[in-house]
């Protein structure tokens, strides 16, 4: 593995090299070394990038992760040789449990894909999509764990204001969190069946969630996708 870094990203670099990797703080070396070249720079700067590493191309599988730049833009940065793959991850990643996506580029291979997949599998789900449909998903999965970290950031506030420790309320929301997704993956399940099944008639589950309904919960966090997808669209558009 090889990688590049501004020259002042010097944790990163450290981080890098701690576990073996050749560092550059140029980023010509590192394509023409490589096969395979992960594109994670700002979306600003993914163009001017490119354009610089464009005579080293040719041949090599690019795999991007920058949020909103197309594939038409990331071909057109580079050799028609080249071969292209969008990937969407999120941070969940980082404990090998992301949510992935990925588009293949006009040139790309079945084998790229294999390669893609098998690389974002290892740190989570990775399913091939449309690039219609990339805004949404960064909508809900890219930004969806931010949403999460509210709800149980949420959960967990109401459990102290209730008595418990907040430590423990933490604990316990983010298990929640982590086994309802869990079960509603496993089972196949609706959610709606799922929550039905907690749900006892005049109980304690229905009168949270009649305080849900009566706020609102629902059409805020549709409503978050809605507006994070237009976001993107105004982003993937300039």
């Amino acid at each position: 593995m090889t990688a590049s870094f501004h020259p002042s990203d010097h944790a990163n670099i450290e981080a890098f090299k701690a576990f073996g990797a050749k560092t550059y703080v140029e980023n010509l070396p590192v394509v023409s070394g490589s096969e395979i070249i992960f594109i994670s720079v700002k979306p600003t700067v993914v163009s001017s990038v490119l354009e610089a590493v464009r005579p080293a191309s040719a041949g090599k599988l690019f795999i991007s992760i920058a949020m909103g730049v197309t594939l038409r833009e990331l071909e057109n940065s580079l050799e028609s040789k080249a071969r292209v793959i969008r990937v969407m991850p999120n941070t969940p990643a980082l404990v090998r449990a992301g949510a992935s996506v990925y588009v293949r580029g006009s040139a790309a291979t079945d084998d790229d894909c294999k390669v893609t997949q098998a690389l974002f599998q290892a740190v989570g789900t990775c399913e091939e999509v449309s690039e219609a449909m990339m805004d949404p998903i960064t909508a809900l999965s890219g930004s969806g764990p931010a949403y999460v970290f509210v709800m149980i950031e949420a959960l967990a506030d109401g459990a102290v204001r209730m008595g418990l420790p907040r430590d423990l309320a933490y604990r316990l929301a983010s298990q929640t969190v982590l086994g309802s997704g869990k079960l509603v993956r496993e089972t196949g399940r609706h959610p709606g069946q799922l929550k039905d099944d907690v749900t006892s008639p005049a109980g304690s589950t229905a009168a949270g969630l009649s305080h849900l309904e009566q706020n609102a919960f629902r059409h805020a966090v549709s409503g978050a996708v809605e507006s994070a997808t237009v976001r993107c669209r105004q982003i993937s558009s300039k």
